[in-house]
C-alpha cells in the first residue's frame, strides 16, 4: 500500500504525469476536483462554497479558522477514505497538506517554466497570453496564501517535498519512471504504526466533517484527535446547546468507541 501526492500549479503538467504514472502502475488516480464534488455531495455544502474555502485566501480581517477548517476537513475525510482504499495516487496543489498526519506518503511537486506554463494555458484554456499570464499569477497567489493561513507553510518550500521534478529538465515519461522507483523504497511502504495513523486521521477528519454538516457546530472553534476509535474534542462553542450537540453527533460517527468532550463556551467562536 502506497500513497502518492503530486502537488501542482496551474498548467504545470502534474495531472498529466498523475494519470500517465497512473497507467504505468495500474493504480487508481484522484483528482482535487473529483474529491470536492465528492465532498459537496457527501456533505450537503454547496460546490461553489466548498470550492471557493479551498481556492480563495480570507480577507487579512478575516484570516480565522471556522468554517473555512470545517470545509477542510469535509474534503479531508473524502480523501483519507480513498487513502485507505489501498494504492493511490492525488493529485492536487496540497494534497500533502491534507495527508500531514499519514507517514507513508511520496509527497511529489512537478514544475514547469512560466513558458510552458503560458502555452499550455492558451491551448488548453483558450486564453489569449495576456489572461494566461494573470490567470496563472492569481492562482499561484491565492494557493500560496491559503497555505500560509490554514496551515502556516510555504507551499513553494522544497522541505514540503520527497522530490522535485522540473518538466523542464526531464520528460513526463522520466517523471512517471522517478516517481514509480520512488515509490517502491521501504520510506514509503504502511506499516502497522502507519496505518494506524492513516485509521486515527480518518476518524478525527469524519467527525469533523460531520460537525460541517450542522449549522450549530459548522463555524465552532474546535480541535478533534483519535486514537485507536478514542476521541477527544476541545475548544469552544457559541451557546450550552451548542455544547450538547458536538457530544451528540460526534458519537453518532462511525468508528467512535470512546468519546471526551472537553468544550466549552467561549470566544473560540468564528463567523
Amino acid at each position: 500500500m502506497a500513497i502518492i501526492t503530486i502537488s501542482r500549479g496551474s498548467y504545470s503538467g502534474g495531472k498529466t504525469v498523475a494519470e500517465q504514472l497512473g497507467s504505468r502502475l495500474d493504480w487508481p488516480v484522484l483528482s482535487r476536483e473529483q474529491v470536492l464534488l465528492q465532498a459537496a455531495s457527501d456533505y450537503g455544502i454547496s460546490e461553489q462554497e466548498l470550492t471557493e474555502s479551498l481556492n480563495e485566501p480570507p480577507p487579512f480581517w478575516q484570516q480565522v479558522l471556522g468554517k473555512r477548517l470545517a470545509y477542510v476537513k469535509c474534503v479531508t475525510a473524502v480523501l483519507l477514505d480513498h487513502v485507505r482504499q489501498g494504492n493511490l495516487i492525488y493529485h492536487g496543489n496540497v494534497g500533502h497538506l491534507l495527508l500531514a498526519g499519514v507517514p507513508h506518503v511520496l509527497r511529489v511537486r512537478v514544475i514547469a517554466n512560466m513558458e510552458q506554463r503560458i502555452e499550455a494555458a492558451m491551448t488548453q484554456a483558450q486564453l489569449n497570453r495576456e489572461q494566461a499570464i494573470a490567470h496563472i499569477q492569481r492562482v499561484d497567489t491565492g494557493r500560496s496564501k491559503w497555505a500560509q493561513v490554514l496551515y502556516g507553510v510555504d507551499w513553494n518550500d522544497p522541505g514540503q517535498y520527497e522530490v522535485i521534478l522540473n518538466l523542464e529538465r526531464i520528460s513526463v515519461g522520466s517523471a512517471c519512471e522517478t516517481i514509480a522507483r520512488m515509490a517502491e523504497l521501504a520510506e514509503f511502504q504502511a506499516t502497522a504504526a502507519s496505518r494506524q495513523k492513516l485509521e486515527d486521521a480518518s476518524l478525527s477528519s469524519k467527525v469533523w466533517a460531520a460537525m460541517a454538516k450542522n449549522p450549530l457546530t459548522r463555524s465552532a472553534g474546535l480541535e478533534v484527535t483519535a486514537h485507536d476509535g478514542e476521541v477527544t474534542i476541545t475548544g469552544n462553542v457559541g451557546s450550552t446547546k451548542a455544547t450538547a450537540v458536538v457530544a451528540e453527533i460526534a458519537r453518532g460517527v462511525s468508528g467512535v468507541k470512546v468519546l471526551h468532550s472537553e468544550v466549552g463556551m467561549g470566544a473560540d467562536w468564528h463567523w
